[in-house]
């Protein structure tokens, strides 16, 4: 796992990702852990969780994986 970015390794993705939802907000540096958190927890449940950074703003990103 990338854990800077929050995004798994191409060997972790298996299978197509369907975009689910995304949700804007201010950045936060707290927000990777989150999101590494959700991916370890959840990814049993064929989900995943991405966050990108933009200026002061982040975007957290809902994947359903196929």
């Amino acid at each position: 796992m990338d854990e800077s970015m929050g995004h798994p390794s191409k060997d972790e993705v298996r299978g197509k990702l369907a975009l689910i939802a995304t949700q804007k907000l201010s950045a936060n540096p707290e927000l990777y852990k989150v999101v590494d958190f959700l991916n370890k927890s959840l990814r049993d449940y064929h989900v995943m969780f991405g966050l990108s950074k933009k200026d002061d703003r982040m975007t957290i990103s809902i994947y359903e994986v196929e």
